[in-house]
């Protein structure tokens, strides 16, 4: 550290900004906004603002503006909150740099609720937008604005047209790898690279900057241009370059140490990568500290630590000396240092990226030379830039071949869930003490090696004296045993309590039983209001919780709002864009099946899931868990499918807990008639808390000392039904509502419960 001053200061910016994080100093995503401010825009969401127009979007349903240096304009006052997005009613004439005036409701950027799930609430917050603006109107703009950047806005349009014409339908992964333009891009090929670990060649990166702003300078100082000329003509070029690509944190970080690297060239000094690394984690913090704990920010960073700290000290501890294996080996070292980043973000980590990455990697600079290669051609001649395109784009089919490949095998990825913060921190000890080893063997051992082969051993006999040898495996023995025990402690779950949550899925049902001994469960999963719920929160939650095995799969009626999220989890299963697998799908057994009964089974079987159907009488014991499906009956049509919705009874110890699906008024008769019904300790509310469902008589019955509710907050049923609600008070339960609190937990020993809402506020 004293060798690199500059590199021990922005170590104590890190500490110093976690530190007040666990204060909590709310410096690192917390609304800096004063509270004043905040609790009006709380009560008055329907608010007029202004600010300068930093860049739009245009979709297909709609357009979204970022402002930037906005006010909040209340009785001729100004109050500044920052930045805001915008999701404008219509289609506006815009441009970089007006200043417009926007009537709309403003909302703040909402939170994660399940488990696993995006944290938009800190994406914005690293880049200063706390709150959101929908159903906006524009009232007034100005005619000024900038020139620069709308010229450069103009540039991207461009590019994007001529990629689109001359790569075909590889245009959206050329404009994602080439101008960071991710909007076209097929949310399953993401997944597809993802899963294969080499969703990054996706991103501008490192790789991306130091390829084209080398090739750059290089082909200019090749045409004659000296070293500041060309230089100088690469900085700002690049510099452009990352501004017009969207400015993503990779970027940024990418950019800068490429100025820090070519000014370090053009001027004769000595350029040092950890020292440059610093300097721009410096700089990105001062403006920004809440990117210190963005997942973008740690891997880009977490990356290039790992090639340049780690990959050289592992591959000494491996005894790497071939180039293929120095290639492995740094690699795996790279991945060793993100591997807690990946799995407190995502749950998951691709296994066979450590391979892919070896074929993937030397040829990414092909692809974005293609690319690059099209747009200039594309200028003077489509015909051209398709032709020129064409070596590129095969191997983007190798990539995708790669990609399938990796999809089919069950150990592509390890799914170890979300580790605690303790875990994190033993880990990184345990891989800082391996890298110390591996410094250990790099220096002085070497130097021993050396003297002992110069004065011990002939030319054509150098082998490693034995002594040496000895010591040699000992240490890496040991680097070898600390790091399976990091990664075990990163993997640990420990078995105990039965959990049953209840995932926020806006209108609809989502609900997944984890056992004492390991056995997982997920009972529906649709919604009515959101889009991709298995994209989105399912798998996320799923993943977070490092589960890769569902043992089993029940669905207690076809509705979308129960159906959605399970029928995407069953085609991702089927089409390998995920290594999670399923034992069984329970369907309810109907004499008439419905269409999307049908679909459902068809797409468990292209994902080699058993089908079996469900009726009141039968029974599944997993362990110390059992379920009893209480309805339908026997000779069910299937006509009414909220009616002979499948109801269950879940038991563990004295605990009984009670899934109802819709059922309404009728069938909640005919249970109680059949004397099957008994006292239970928690009911998941029928029908999302429908008026029409959870009788009085029913609730004296089942005498549930917990409720819960699960809807969406703007579901146009009236859900939950006020009327409902009174019921369950009045029977002594506890009301408990997803729209309110996110993902809701109950854990128990069998005897005693507990309850854990995932929005502590």
């Amino acid at each position: 550290m004293t060798k690199r001053p500059l590199c021990f200061l922005c170590f104590l910016m890190v500490l110093g900004l976690g530190i007040m994080n666990f204060a909590g100093i709310p410096l690192l995503g917390g609304n800096p906004l004063p509270v004043t401010v905040q609790d009006w825009i709380e009560a008055h969401p329907g608010s007029v603002i202004c600010g300068e127009v930093e860049q739009y979007e245009n979709t297909e349903f709609s357009q979204s503006v970022y402002l930037k240096k906005t006010y909040l304009i209340y009785q001729s006052k100004k109050f500044s909150i920052e930045n805001v997005r915008v999701f404008l009613k219509k289609e506006e004439d815009l441009k970089p740099g007006m200043k417009i005036l926007v009537k709309g409701t403003l909302k703040r950027v909402e939170e994660p609720s399940n488990p696993g799930g995006f944290d938009s609430q800190h994406y914005y917050a690293c880049r200063h937008i706390y709150y959101f603006m929908k159903k906006a109107v524009v009232r007034k703009k100005t005619e000024s604005y900038s020139g620069y950047r709308q010229q450069l806005f103009k540039v991207k349009e461009k590019c994007r047209q001529i990629l689109t014409e001359s790569a075909g339908e590889d245009a959206p992964l050329f404009c994602a790898m080439v101008l960071g333009d991710k909007q076209d891009l097929d949310p399953e090929m993401r997944m597809r690279y993802q899963l294969a670990g080499i969703v990054h060649i996706l991103a501008i990166s490192g790789l991306h900057i130091s390829i084209l702003g080398m090739g750059l300078y290089n082909l200019l100082k090749k045409i004659g241009l000296g070293i500041w000329p060309a230089g100088i003509f690469s900085l700002g070029v690049m510099l452009q370059y990352g501004i017009m690509t969207g400015g993503s944190i990779s970027t940024m970080r990418a950019v800068t140490m490429f100025l820090i690297a070519m000014g370090a060239r053009i001027t004769g000094r000595i350029y040092d990568m950890m020292t440059a690394l610093s300097v721009t984690a410096m700089m990105i913090l001062l403006e920004s500290p809440a990117y210190l704990l963005d997942s973008g920010f740690l891997l880009s960073f977490g990356c290039v630590l790992g090639i340049g700290v780690a990959a050289e000290k592992i591959c000494a501890l491996a005894g790497a000396e071939k180039k293929w294996m120095k290639a492995l080996v740094s690699s795996i070292a790279l991945q060793l240092v993100t591997l807690p980043v990946m799995l407190k973000f995502f749950g998951e980590v691709s296994l066979a990226g450590f391979f892919l990455n070896l074929l993937v990697l030397p040829s990414v600079g092909f692809v974005l030379m293609g690319g690059m290669a099209a747009l200039l051609l594309g200028i003077f001649s489509i015909s051209a830039a398709k032709l020129v395109i064409l070596p590129a784009r095969g191997l983007l089919l190798f990539y995708e071949y790669l990609c399938s490949l990796a999809g089919k095998l069950r150990w592509s990825t390890w799914i170890g869930g979300e580790p605690e913060i303790w875990q994190i921190l033993v880990y990184y000890v345990f891989l800082i003490t391996v890298l110390l080893m591996g410094q250990y063997i790099k220096e002085p051992m070497r130097r021993e090696q050396e003297a002992g082969m110069k004065s011990e051993l002939s030319s054509r006999d150098k082998r490693i004296p034995g002594k040496i040898q000895r010591k040699l495996r000992t240490v890496r023995a040991a680097a070898g045993a600390l790091m399976i025990t990091g990664i075990l402690i990163l993997g640990f779950h420990p078995a105990g309590d039965l959990k049953v949550t209840c995932l926020d899925v806006g209108q609809g049902d989502g609900i997944l039983v984890e056992t004492p001994d390991n056995h997982h469960f997920l009972i529906d999963g649709g919604s009515s209001s959101q889009s991709d719920l298995g994209r989105y929160c399912l798998l996320p939650a799923l993943k977070s919780q490092g589960i890769s095995y569902l043992d089993g799969l029940f669905i207690s009626h076809t509705d979308k709002d129960h159906i959605s999220g399970a029928k995407e989890l069953l085609e991702y299963m089927g089409n390998g864009l995920t290594t999670i697998r399923a034992g069984y799908l329970v369907l309810p057994s109907w004499e008439e099946k419905p269409e999307a009964w049908e679909e459902l089974s068809d797409a468990a079987q292209k994902a080699g899931i058993k089908i079996v159907t469900g009726k009141k009488g039968d029974e599944l014991h997993c362990g110390l868990v059992s379920f009893s499906i209480l309805w339908p009956e026997k000779n069910a049509t299937g006509k009414d499918v909220n009616e002979e919705a499948m109801v269950m009874e879940l038991s563990f110890g004295e605990f009984q807990m009670l899934f109802t699906g819709d059922i309404g008024a009728d069938t909640e008769k005919k249970l109680l008639a059949s004397g099957i019904l008994k006292d239970v300790d928690c009911l998941k509310v029928g029908h999302h808390g429908s008026r029409y469902s959870t009788t009085e008589a029913f609730l004296e019955k089942i005498k549930p000392e917990l409720a819960i509710i699960s809807c969406s907050s703007t579901n146009t049923y009236g859900h939950p039904s006020p009327e409902t609600v009174e019921r369950l008070e009045a029977a002594g339960s506890q009301v408990e509502y997803t729209m309110e609190s996110g993902a809701i937990t109950v854990e128990t020993d069998g005897k005693k419960l507990k309850i854990h809402r995932f929005r502590k506020d």
